[in-house]
């Protein structure tokens, strides 16, 4: 059903914006310099995650980062349900290195929270500085206006488990039946104790939000901001000029085009962020062969290839016996105990 989606979704959106020829002669006019540009802009982008994990991971080196998010990354772009088995996979490499499954699950959760939080509040700061430029929008304000809603329903709960333990039971009860409920549906047993391993998971995370919650929040904003670098130039070497499309108008596009990814669809967005993308774009004043050239450049570097570098570090994870060591043991307060 996904690659039906992602074969309609690519045909409409070479049949309504450009044919493959335009798009091709784009993509062939590029200079040497345009490319390593480029490629520069891309392998920032792979680079500035790395440091997301090392953060959110005390102990964890960077090139087991560099492993760790490059083999999860390939998962979840080229599996179906890619997200669960990446979540998976990070188990089974943190595990390697000697890492327990409590200190992989706080990963885990602290990664994915950082991760939306910024991934609601871009469409707010990229529709304020389009504001502040004098251009508004109706519908992009509704919207934004959704997305501040809910970043500060997403805070408000996250703020309250880690300031009441009995509020994180309760919500860890909750979560338990829900889990519960779902797993009925797949005709398995009810699951028991969330409340006791959400407030033991909550001692953890205060400890490392305590001592890490700046360092988690410019690295991740960091790291989305590089992807979204990565397009900006796409855009301006293909010929899309700031004229045509400011960099505000384009951080407000791929912002909303970021939330796509929220709906698990189909891997990685593939298809519908695509079609998000250029719609936004040409309808913002690009021109149709040279968005499209720019969007499916876009893709190639930040969701094509790291799939092709995350099967080569997995390979690698897989032969690098020396690694298969313990990791250094993590205190109460979320930080690394020295030996």
């Amino acid at each position: 059903m996904s690659v039906a989606l992602v074969g309609v979704i690519i045909w409409f959106v070479f049949r309504q914006f450009a044919n493959l020829s335009e798009v091709t002669a784009v993509i062939r006019d590029l200079t040497p310099a345009e490319i390593a540009i480029l490629l520069l802009a891309a392998a920032w982008n792979l680079l500035t995650y790395w440091f997301v994990v090392v953060v959110a991971t005390p102990g964890l080196r960077l090139p087991q980062a560099a492993v760790l998010t490059q083999s999860t990354t390939a998962v979840s772009n080229a599996v179906p349900a890619g997200g669960a088995v990446a979540v998976g996979l990070t188990y089974t490499m943190l595990s390697s290195w000697g890492f327990s499954r409590s200190r992989g699950t706080l990963f885990v959760v602290v990664t994915g929270i950082w991760n939306n939080f910024i991934k609601l509040g871009m469409p707010v700061l990229a529709l304020a500085i389009v504001v502040l430029q004098g251009r508004p929008g109706g519908g992009r304000t509704t919207a934004a206006t959704i997305g501040l809603v809910a970043l500060i329903a997403a805070v408000a709960v996250f703020a309250l488990i880690l300031r009441s333990e009995t509020f994180a039971a309760r919500a860890g009860i909750t979560a338990g039946r829900w889990a519960s409920a779902l797993l009925r549906l797949a005709r398995r047993g009810p699951v028991h104790g969330w409340d006791l391993a959400v407030t033991k998971w909550r001692g953890r995370v205060i400890g490392l939000v305590r001592h890490r919650w700046h360092a988690l929040t410019v690295s991740t904003l960091v790291s989305h901001l590089s992807l979204y670098l990565v397009l900006l130039v796409a855009l301006r070497v293909t010929g899309v000029t700031d004229r045509q499309v400011g960099w505000a108008e384009v951080l407000v596009v791929f912002a909303f085009a970021r939330l796509v990814t929220a709906i698990p669809i189909t891997p990685g967005g593939v298809g519908v962020v695509e079609l998000a993308l250029i719609t936004g774009l040409t309808r913002a004043g690009g021109d149709d062969a040279a968005v499209v050239a720019a969007v499916l450049l876009h893709r190639l570097l930040t969701f094509v290839l790291p799939i092709a570098i995350g099967g080569l570090t997995y390979l690698y994870w897989r032969r690098k016996r020396s690694w298969l060591d313990s990791a250094p043991p993590l205190s109460d307060s979320g930080t690394v105990v020295e030996t």
